[in-house]
């Protein structure tokens, strides 16, 4: 199956938005604006290393974005970014809402005759 560019972004999104970790870096990111690496680091019970493996996963799912100013690297998130997976939320969403009316139309009609 070959995937669409905006699929790939949507699978590399919800990859790395599926890890715990990676979730509160977004969170602290959201909460804090640009944040020094050492800083997100922390705030976890993990090495520096380990950290700066998820922020490369959220870099490159294009949740975020590295700054450099001066010797200080800023990590920054990127919101805009989440919106493909509110549309593809919306998408399922109008789905089941289609779904849920059909169902609604027919156990209605059963009712009333009978």
């Amino acid at each position: 199956m070959v995937e669409r560019k905006e699929d790939a972004a949507l699978t590399a999104i919800l990859h790395a938005a599926a890890d715990p970790t990676r979730r509160t870096i977004l969170t602290l990111l959201a909460q804090n604006g640009p944040t020094r690496v050492t800083e997100i680091a922390a705030r976890f019970a993990i090495s520096l290393n380990a950290v700066l493996k998820h922020i490369k996963v959220l870099e490159a799912a294009g949740l975020v974005e590295r700054r450099l100013v001066w010797r200080e690297h800023l990590i920054e998130v990127r919101p805009e970014r989440l919106a493909l997976i509110a549309t593809w939320c919306a998408g399922l969403r109008s789905i089941w809402d289609l779904r849920l009316e059909a169902l609604d139309v027919l156990l209605t009609k059963e009712n009333r005759d009978g």
